[in-house]
């Protein structure tokens, strides 16, 4: 065979296999699509004060592992303290002024009660005089000076009454249910709360991580001041629209991890998402802003699914966040599974090279 006849066969030995190729790769990419664009992602929880104040010790140093409840900093307890002094005396002094106004309003009703005698005694004096004055026995004058003074104990009693009812809503209800009371109560809760924030404690469990935080530091509530990797765990994957097409929630994949070369994983796919930040409308008042590109065939978008691993969920618990991997989605046939199982696998051992 002539130098000439080697290559041309060895160009269409080439170009057969370009053409089996590239079939291979647009039926794999709708019956069995795989993508290296997969990682663990851990949520973060960024630790912010509730109050202000100077951090007086940092309890815990960076990659320390901590639990929900362990305390991470200190802020400096003085002012809270004395806020908290401050508000029990606020009540001490709110029930001492209810027993000041219960002693009112018993005083009150003493005088309410001489009053009602008084008017009693008066009435009596008034009716003995009226029937004196018809028997002629004292005189006009006399019976209209009874008069004067029934009605004069008559709006005494009244303006006494007004004055009790006028002390007892001074007073308000008694006990704990007083009005005054539940302010100064309210406030020292706010003080005991705000003290209890000085230690500003884990509400996850996970791990402190970029630690940048040092005593003497001024913390202001809601600025996170450091941050800590949960534990739990999210795999993540996205792949072209077109992959999708023929894949459900339930359906199973393969997973290998960059961290663990020729190690093949079960999973199955959890949810698809709803949509991605391209795909994001914003009510904001301005007009719309309409995509732009200079290629002729443009990108493919991605969608991102969520997987869980079979056998292996506490593994990637102990992953850090960020780790990558490649998934490979499996069809329903029996065939269909085994080719991608085989695909998956000669994925993992190449991961040995990069």
């Amino acid at each position: 065979m002539t130098p000439d006849e080697k290559f041309t066969r060895y160009v269409r030995f080439s170009l057969i296999g370009f053409v089996i190729v590239f079939i291979y790769y647009l039926v794999a990419d709708i019956y069995l699509p795989v993508t290296p664009q997969a990682r663990v992602y851990h949520p973060v929880v960024q630790i912010s004060p509730q109050i202000n104040g100077r951090v007086t010790k940092v309890l815990v140093s960076n990659n320390q592992r901590v639990k929900a409840g362990d305390v991470l900093f200190n802020i400096d307890q003085g002012p809270y303290t004395l806020a908290l002094e401050q508000a029990q005396l606020m009540l001490d002094d709110a029930k001492l002024q209810n027993k000041r106004l219960d002693t009112n309003v018993k005083a009150i009703e003493a005088n309410v009660s001489a009053a009602k005698a008084k008017q009693h005694e008066q009435q009596l004096l008034k009716d003995r005089g009226e029937k004196l004055y018809k028997n002629n026995s004292i005189s006009e004058q006399s019976l209209e000076t009874i008069r004067a003074d029934f009605e004069a104990s008559k709006a005494n009693e009244t303006a006494l009454t007004a004055q009790l009812v006028e002390a007892v809503l001074a007073r308000g209800e008694l006990g704990e249910h007083n009005l005054a009371i539940r302010h100064a109560a309210n406030t020292l809760a706010q003080a005991e709360l705000n003290l209890s924030y000085t230690q500003v404690r884990s509400l996850s469990d996970g791990v402190v991580t970029n630690l940048q935080l040092l005593d003497g530091a001024y913390a202001v509530a809601g600025k996170p001041l450091l941050a800590i990797v949960a534990k739990k765990a999210d795999l993540v994957a996205d792949f072209r629209e077109k992959s999708l097409m023929n894949m459900k929630a339930g359906g199973l994949a393969r997973v290998v991890f960059d961290s663990r070369p020729g190690e093949v994983y079960e999973a199955k796919i959890l949810t698809f998402e709803a949509g991605v930040s391209d795909g994001q409308l914003s009510a904001n008042g301005m007009l719309s802003t309409t995509e732009t590109s200079n290629r002729w065939v443009r990108d493919a978008q991605r969608q991102r699914i969520h997987l869980k691993l079979l056998d292996n969920e506490e593994m990637i618990s102990n992953m850090p966040s960020g780790s990558r991997a490649t998934v490979q989605l499996l069809p329903e046939s029996s065939f269909g599974q085994w080719f991608g199982a085989a695909q998956i696998r000669l994925i993992s051992w190449l991961h040995y090279i990069y």
